[in-house]
């Protein structure tokens, strides 16, 4: 988008946004419709799919044996990895991954890590010598804006419906199957800030005139695991306050989604 369609459409969005409205007709804390579905991988020991307006993200969580990190003997290990595939988007381009799906992944691998979602001692089989290893693969298969909230999303409930094989004492798998270790079920509330308003759940219309953007990740107690903030622009401190505020309410309203569909697991 040129710089000067750029400037007439922010224009127009600020007066929109003056008014309490959006361009898709949302109001400032509205989310889009979210549909979460589990299991959709056969690969992975663990899948979910969650289509968040029209921004669709798949996760999938791969199981493995290895060696734990030398400065955490007693717990298992914990990647993530998210791909920006340019089937997604005309943004995105193929090659080694860019800055924004490096973001991406370390906001939703923080969010999980900081909460303190996985029991990972649970994950240790003979400590300082072999744990389980876990791998959260993100991808994006369409583009229309705030792939945190779609992507901590999608990640979270893959982690909840993962089946991983029971091992013996020698840690071969055997037949047998166990759920994941899982503790709590953190939350990302993304905002965009644009002028003086502060939105939630932005489009790709809303991020692409931006000032600036933050996540907030909740805990089941509404604490927050973590933040994140992006792009140039600054927030108030009473803004953030805000937005700790109305992240808890809408972290609430997501995870109460999220455990509807893993009673349905059981």
């Amino acid at each position: 988008m040129s710089s000067v369609l750029s400037d007439i459409k922010k224009e127009y969005m600020i007066s929109l946004l003056k008014n309490g409205k959006r361009e898709d007709g949302r109001g400032l804390n509205d989310m889009r419709d979210l549909k979460i579905e589990l299991g959709v991988a056969n690969k992975a020991e663990g899948s979910c799919f969650v289509q968040l307006g029209e921004t669709k993200v798949i996760a999938g969580v791969k199981c493995e044996v290895g060696a734990p990190f030398p400065d955490t003997p007693n717990q298992g290990v914990f990647t993530t990895n998210a791909e920006l595939i340019p089937m997604a988007s005309p943004d995105f381009e193929a090659g080694p991954p860019r800055e924004d799906s490096i973001e991406l992944a370390r906001i939703v691998d923080r969010g999980i890590r900081e909460s303190g979602a996985i029991d990972f001692q649970k994950l240790v089989i003979k400590e300082g010598e072999l744990v389980r290893v876990l791998f959260v693969d993100i991808h994006i298969m369409d583009y229309n804006g705030n792939l945190f909230d779609a992507a901590g999303i999608a990640a979270i409930g893959a982690l909840y419906n993962t089946k991983m094989p029971v091992l013996d004492e020698e840690g071969k798998k055997t037949e047998e199957l166990m759920q994941l270790p899982m503790k709590k079920i953190p939350v990302p509330c993304t905002y965009a800030k644009i002028a003086d308003s502060i939105l939630y759940d932005p489009s790709m219309e809303e991020e692409s005139v931006m000032d600036s953007r933050i996540t907030a990740t909740t805990e089941d107690n509404g604490r927050i695991a973590a933040m994140q903030k992006g792009d140039v622009g600054s927030f108030k401190k009473e803004e953030i306050l805000d937005i700790v505020r109305r992240s808890k309410v809408r972290g609430d309203e997501v995870r109460s989604l999220l455990k509807e569909k893993f009673s349905e697991m059981r």
